[in-house]
């Protein structure tokens, strides 16, 4: 552990943005894979869950979470 006390606010904040993250990535993950399953079976808010996936994508890309080519390439699968 740091000993500075700079070093050690650093820590803190890295932990709580790495964690915030983390979290919007897994929900970005779990709104494609929600939405691609709809596709697949053809549910009813299969538009809904795509525009929820697709928002979810632009901003996970706008944070620099995702690459902007993967992101494109996600949007464009969900799109199909």
């Amino acid at each position: 552990m740091a000993n500075i006390k700079s070093a050690i606010k650093r820590v803190k904040t890295t932990q709580v943005k790495s964690e915030r993250n983390f979290s919007q990535k897994n929900e970005m993950r779990t709104a494609v894979k929600h939405a691609l399953e709809a596709k697949e079976n053809g549910a009813e808010n299969t538009e809904e869950l795509v525009n929820k996936a697709i928002r979810l994508v632009d901003k996970a890309s706008q944070k620099n979470l995702l690459h902007k080519n993967k992101a494109s390439r996600l949007k464009s699968k969900l799109a199909k």
